[in-house]
């Protein structure tokens, strides 16, 4: 039978086996979301280059018909409750 001091030992030395694997694996798990994060960064930039302006969205006016029918129809839903 091996001594408490021997038991300790492997103890000491599979918990610092176990915690230095946890941190290389943290480790390159935070390197690659940076790398990743990187790549989709200058996708994301380009997407927002190409999409519309505020100021165009407002320049276009919706139908007073349309703005109507949708009130109406409002309107109509909430009398029901």
């Amino acid at each position: 039978m091996t001594s408490i001091s021997e038991q300790l030992f492997n103890a000491l030395g599979v918990m610092i086996m176990g915690m230095g694997l946890v941190f290389i694996f943290l480790s390159i798990l935070i390197v690659g979301i940076k790398i990743v994060a990187r790549l989709c960064e200058s996708e994301n930039q380009s997407a927002v280059a190409h999409a519309p302006t505020p100021a165009a969205a407002s320049a276009t006016t919706l139908d007073p018909k349309l703005v109507a029918a949708i009130t109406s129809a409002i309107h109509q839903y909430r009398a029901k409750d």
